[in-house]
């Protein structure tokens, strides 16, 4: 049993692990969140008494089906889907498609149930839930692609709607399947209903900004941390874990804020430029040649790729994890903390192992939890959600601005609500306690369902 959660909410925690075995990522997402509500219950007892954490903790539905495709071989091919609609207290369901072989049950219901909180940190009408397959997008060509989607979708679409459960991307769903998707929805249903699929292409619905959204959004979320403490952001250097839709565009933006990006990485390495990464050249690598992150090195005379290794262990003042979860461990921490890193923001979901979050706090260093610092693709979804009910489009830099609005405010009540416990700087505490508190208050509003 974890120590790190109060002797009052150690039963649900036991609860947790005994009704979902095996599914550890759940369990870690799950004991992260339990871990700061020990004050939050002392001060309001009632959610103890309504039982509000073990309700919390058991998705509303969880989906699961079978999704049969034919290849280019012309080889039936079997993969399972996945939908856990977890909580609905706020709003439709609203979370990502995440098409990767790693993808099981327990994957999904962590990133859910971290949905919950970080959709409820936006301030929008929108609840919590994630979906997936295990289906591996790469090698596969666009017909294939096609065809899985197609399927993937005759079985999901009775469970969505516009007020019911609205998806988006994720790691292997990109504009490309959210069209498939969307085409196939749209054929089933025999209804235009833009609303129900966020991430769509701006020809048909798609909101400006929301691609480079998570990215901005985690450096706009990073830098609200550094003038909070006082330090400055520009000329800092950073390091940006990953090399994907997210990396891209956190990069994008630290370079416009005036930082300098030194490495990113993909699963094969990571590559070092000491003049700052080339953005040009790393789209063009990464978002058209489909290409291996050395291929960036090759191209560049003042970059080196490091096959294998960690990208963590090159020196900077803030990292930025944009991968995957628990990328970034207890030993790849306290070499940041050693090389003097000030800021580590997750611009990925749960990127930081606990053992790396406890050395960045013991050590001083400010830590932006996931929830909190990369709401704002989702947030820029609610955004796109907007548009299409009211058939309207924004101007980029309207939806940038709302974007960055939407970051500072999640922020300021992060930090608040951390001051109003006595906890100032804890990031972590700040994003669980305010989260829970609001979908908590919703759930005893409704009575119990």
């Amino acid at each position: 049993m974890s120590d790190s959660i109060d002797p009052a909410l150690q039963h649900a925690y036991r609860e947790v692990l005994r009704r979902n075995p095996g599914e550890h990522e759940f369990h870690q997402a799950v004991e992260e969140v339990l871990g700061s509500l020990g004050p939050v219950v002392k001060r309001h007892p009632h959610y103890l008494a309504e039982r509000v954490i073990e309700r919390l903790c058991e998705p509303e539905r969880q989906i699961i089906f079978r999704v049969p495709w034919t290849d280019d071989a012309g080889q039936v091919q079997i993969n399972r889907g996945f939908r856990v609609e977890y909580s609905s207290v706020l709003g439709p369901y609203k979370g990502g498609l995440r098409f990767h072989p790693s993808v099981l049950l327990g994957t999904v219901k962590f990133l859910g149930f971290e949905q919950i909180f970080k959709n409820a940190l936006t301030g929008l009408p929108i609840g919590g839930g994630k979906g997936g397959s295990d289906f591996d997008p790469k090698g596969r060509s666009d017909t294939e692609i096609m065809r899985f989607c197609q399927s993937f979708m005759t079985e999901l679409y009775r469970h969505l709607g516009e007020y019911t459960d609205v998806p988006a991307g994720d790691i292997g769903v990109g504009t490309r399947e959210i069209g498939y998707l969307f085409g196939q929805y749209k054929r089933i249903t025999n209804r235009y209903e833009g609303g129900v699929l966020t991430g769509k292409g701006l020809a048909w619905g798609g909101s400006q900004a929301r691609t480079e959204a998570t990215g901005y959004g985690t450096v706009y979320f990073a830098q609200e941390m550094a003038r909070h403490a006082g330090v400055g952001f520009e000329g800092n250097d950073v390091v940006v874990s990953g090399s994907g839709n997210v990396a891209i565009y956190a990069i994008e933006k630290v370079h416009e804020l005036g930082g300098k990006v030194l490495a990113c990485s993909d699963s094969s390495g990571y590559v070092v430029d000491e003049q700052g990464i080339d953005l040009d050249l790393l789209k063009d690598v990464k978002e058209n040649r489909r290409e291996r992150i050395a291929a960036y090195a090759s191209a560049r005379s003042s970059a080196r790729f490091v096959e294998g290794g960690r990208v963590w262990d090159v020196p900077c003042h803030v990292a930025l994890p944009c991968a995957t979860q628990n990328e970034l461990d207890e030993d790849a921490a306290r070499v940041l903390a050693g090389n003097g890193t000030e800021i580590v923001a997750e611009g990925a979901n749960m990127p930081c192992t606990p053992g790396a979050v406890r050395v960045f706090a013991e050590a001083g260093v400010l830590f932006g939890p996931g929830k909190a610092v990369n709401a704002g693709g989702v947030a820029t979804s609610a955004l796109e959600m907007q548009q299409n009910a009211s058939r309207d489009s924004w101007t980029f830099e309207h939806t940038e601005q709302r974007l960055a609005e939407i970051m500072r405010r999640i922020h300021e009540r992060v930090v608040t609500t951390a001051e109003d416990y006595d906890r100032p700087g804890d990031y972590v505490f700040g994003a669980n306690a305010a989260g829970f508190t609001q979908v908590a208050d919703a759930m005893l509003a409704m009575g119990v369902i």
